[in-house]
């Protein structure tokens, strides 16, 4: 094993034992070298001020070197700003930015010890880091059964994983901590699980309530209480937009000091919170009560980075940075977040006005970009080749019953039509029967 890696693990099994015990075998390997070009180039962007011939990029009278079809588009920039390599870590002064804004959104982490967030290809390739550092063949992804279906990719196809699925709601429509329980628990003998808490919830839109926040935290809590090390991660692909009585906060700030036995991870990023899809800036952050686990793992993460895309795209953190200091990010995002609440609730109000009798049902959703419909009787893949074929409406069928419906990219006053193209699909197809 490299130094490195072993001088990582030395720090980890010192300071964070069930941490360190979490670790995959790749995790346990890997390290970010502190020898070599990037260690000698970052040495000499310090010293050299005559010349530095180290990094692969080309200058040109002083700058990076540029096409000006390219600058002519990006000419609000400084070359430096955006042809450069970026940091493997991601921009220092977007990574304390994205730090302040996960602050005074979540003031229950205020106070807990964190580490800067570091910078990943949007969530997935966030996700991917810890599936990397933490999944090894045979660990358990405890996931609910309305899911993102690639964690399975990320999880179970690279690395192996078993994939853990437990309802999301109970019987009362909420959401089904005791289904959580049990498929945690269920884990006793191997010692160790990862567990996704994904809200708002992709594909039903759903965010637990305050009190079923607290029932998720008393769940890991009790996990770890019966020597379960548990890899919580949250990912807040959504995060911000709340549109009803539910937690306004990621369950990361009361995850970060739960317990030693509990490693709480924030997957989140500009993607969908600031509409910026095609920018791919996502974020990874880690809790401890020990500042030397938290460097070691910023050490490891920067090495899975290294070990595969080296580093970020520097444009798009850019432009994401000037966002964030903007004196008008606050006000545009508020008008945004208006627009999308008021489709949510547009959609739910179409619901429960009674107009589509009882074809569907619909799971209870109060956040995020979905929700998903209940079919009666029909079959969720038949009614979307319908929908596409003979209406041009594009939906997503999930299993044999279930539709899910993006109201996020449907302007308001479409929303009415849409379901009642829906509506027809369903009942022409029961009516052929």
């Amino acid at each position: 094993m490299n130094p490195l890696a072993r001088q990582l693990n030395e720090t980890l099994q010192a300071e964070s034992p069930d941490v360190y015990a979490m670790l995959s075998g790749l995790g346990k390997a890997i390290y970010f070298p502190k020898e070599g070009i990037l260690s000698q180039s970052a040495e000499a962007k310090a010293k050299a001020k005559k010349y530095n011939a180290t990094i692969g990029i080309a200058i040109e009278d002083g700058k990076p070197m540029h096409l000006k079809v390219i600058q002519d588009t990006l000419s609000a920039y400084d070359p430096k700003d955006i042809y450069e390599y970026a940091p493997p870590a991601g921009k220092p002064e977007l990574r304390a930015a994205w730090k302040a804004k996960m602050l005074k959104e979540n003031p229950s982490v205020e106070g807990k010890t964190i580490s800067n967030p570091v910078a990943t290809n949007a969530l997935t390739h966030g996700l991917s880091i810890v599936a990397d550092l933490f999944a090894d063949a045979g660990d358990a992804v405890i996931i609910p059964n309305k899911n993102w279906e690639n964690y399975e990719l990320t999880f179970g196809i690279r690395r192996g994983a078993e994939i853990v699925e437990y309802p999301l709601y109970n019987e009362n429509n909420r959401f089904n901590a005791a289904g959580l329980r049990e498929a945690l628990l269920a884990q006793k003998d191997k010692g160790k699980a990862i567990v996704i808490l994904n809200f708002p919830n992709n594909p039903t839109g759903y965010t637990p309530g305050p009190e079923e926040g607290d029932e998720i935290i008393a769940v890991i809590r009790e996990a770890a209480e019966a020597g379960i090390n548990v890899v919580a991660v949250t990912d807040d692909a959504y995060f911000g937009l709340f549109f009803e009585d539910s937690v306004h906060e990621s369950l990361f700030g009361k995850l970060a000091d739960l317990h030693p036995r509990v490693l709480a991870v924030k997957v989140d990023g500009a993607t969908k919170e600031e509409y910026v899809w095609g920018f791919r800036v996502g974020f990874i952050t880690y809790a401890s009560q020990s500042d030397n686990t938290l460097v070691a793992l910023e050490q490891k993460t920067m090495g899975i980075i290294r070990a595969t895309i080296s580093s970020g795209p520097h444009p798009s953190q850019t432009f994401v940075l000037r966002a964030l200091q903007s004196p008008e990010f606050e006000a545009q995002k508020a008008e945004k977040y208006e627009i999308m609440k008021q489709r949510a609730n547009r959609v739910k109000s179409l619901l429960d006005s009674g107009r589509y009798g009882d074809v569907w049902g619909y799971y209870p959703f109060n956040s995020g970009y979905f929700m998903c419909l209940k079919l009666n009787g029909v079959s969720a893949e038949e009614v979307r080749t319908r929908l596409l074929d003979q209406y041009g409406v594009g939906t997503i069928a999930l299993g044999e019953t279930d539709l899910r419906v993006a109201f996020s990219c449907i302007e308001e006053p479409n929303l009415e039509e849409l379901f009642d193209t829906i509506y027809k699909a369903v009942t022409e197809i029961s009516g052929s029967r």
